[in-house]
């Protein structure tokens, strides 16, 4: 302890101690809390209905212009054409979620809220990990009303049941979520919405038209079924489709699960390492 020499009173008083440094909260705590400011945007119906209207307008223009589908030859056999197209769906909406997540960090990242979490003792993996819970928790809401409207509405009543629904849910989230670490890695690197909307919607086009979402591959045109045989998407969307019609095969359910866990192992270190750099 420094002493300090009182000249005045001839008497030796004690320094005063420097002021404690806030070190700011652990980092499971600040998940916690950015995973709540993020999750608040279900309090705000404009932000919240277009994510769930979109899937099941576009499930209710899909499932009647495709419908035909069911009548050919390489349709399986007694499954209806909404139990066919739905898992698919799951699979699409969480592409879709994933892109959200990374459109949401490069607004945030340019509106000035990621500039001043810099200013705060928060670790940078934190706000990308509280992102992806809340948009993960979004995307499993949304899906949970897709597979509601799709009983009540449609008559989706696939052979697996409830639980064989809910896998083919958990593969589609887990898909979603895997996905959002490289789009937040993406947002990160382009640093505009507007430049990163465009590659987004891009890649989910031709994913999705070409693949096995909407018929077979079986029926499709030579070229575009070889394509569809490789196309990740067709892997996700089978794994699902099969738990929910009670057909699984374990095979498919772990390579898609496995392959969605690379993509994070690689896509996670990639966007912490970038975000790190652009803000």
């Amino acid at each position: 302890m420094t002493l300090i020499t009182d000249r005045t009173a001839g008497a030796v008083a004690p320094s005063a101690p420097p002021p404690a440094r806030f070190a700011g909260t652990g980092m499971l705590r600040q998940i916690g809390i950015l995973s709540g400011r993020s999750l608040r945007a279900l309090r705000e119906p404009a932000l919240v209905l277009p994510g769930i209207l979109e899937p099941i307008l576009m499930l209710t223009v899909f499932s009647q212009v495709f419908k035909s589908v069911s009548q050919t030859s390489s349709f399986p056999a007694g499954v209806s054409y909404i139990d066919y197209l739905l898992p698919a769906f799951l699979v699409t909406g969480s592409i879709s979620a994933g892109l959200k997540s990374g459109v949401a960090l490069t607004t945030e990242m340019n509106n000035g809220i990621i500039g001043r979490f810099k200013a705060m003792p928060i670790h940078t993996g934190s706000v990308l990990i509280g992102r992806s819970i809340a948009d993960t928790a979004l995307n499993a809401v949304n899906m949970l009303v897709m597979l509601g409207a799709g009983a009540l509405v449609f008559g989706f009543r696939p052979d697996g049941g409830l639980l064989g629904s809910l896998g083919a849910m958990l593969v589609a989230v887990t898909l979603g979520w895997s996905l959002g670490w490289v789009f937040m890695a993406l947002s990160a690197w382009v640093r505009r919405p507007e430049a990163l909307q465009p590659i987004g919607g891009m890649l989910n086009m031709v994913l999705l038209f070409a693949s096995n979402a909407f018929v077979p591959a079986d029926g499709l045109p030579g070229w575009l079924k070889a394509f569809a045989e490789v196309n990740p998407m067709s892997y996700a969307i089978t794994a699902a489709r099969d738990l929910a019609l009670g057909e699984p095969d374990a095979a498919t359910v772990l390579a898609t699960l496995g392959t969605c866990a690379a993509i994070v192992a690689v896509a996670a270190p990639w966007a912490v390492r970038t975000f790190r750099r652009a803000t």
